[in-house]
């Protein structure tokens, strides 16, 4: 069974940071691709960043230079590193995951329970 458990949410001041986990089982972690979603209250689901099986990365623009998004194979976790944050990146922040190799923008097949990220102003 595919489980994807976040960790690591809270609430920071603005110009804090935090830094959320993904632990991953059931799969083979390394063949996969994992991304980070996020839902703002009365806002659409979107992607924030996402780590490819061979480690590229992608960043949405809003937190290019803010986040960064790194993967443990050995500890089958993918981490966000989030800096520099703002009262507009607060949601609930989800791992999703799917297995494909290349480009880890896409759709994914599976979905954690979310971890609530809240920046104070």
């Amino acid at each position: 069974e595919v489980q994807l458990v976040e960790s690591g949410g809270g609430l920071v001041q603005a110009g804090g940071s935090l830094r959320l986990s993904c632990a991953a089982s059931g799969f083979t972690f390394d063949n996969w691709a994992i991304g980070w979603l996020r839902q703002a209250p009365g806002k659409e689901r979107e992607g924030v960043s996402c780590i490819s099986s061979d480690s590229v990365t992608y960043y949405d623009d809003s937190v290019k230079g803010r986040f960064t998004i790194s993967r443990d194979n050995a500890k089958n976790t993918v981490y966000l590193q989030m800096n520099s944050l703002k009262p507009e990146d607060t949601a609930v922040y989800y791992c999703a995951a799917s297995p494909r190799v290349g480009p880890c923008i896409g759709s994914y097949a599976y979905r954690g329970q979310g971890t609530q990220v809240t920046v104070s102003s």
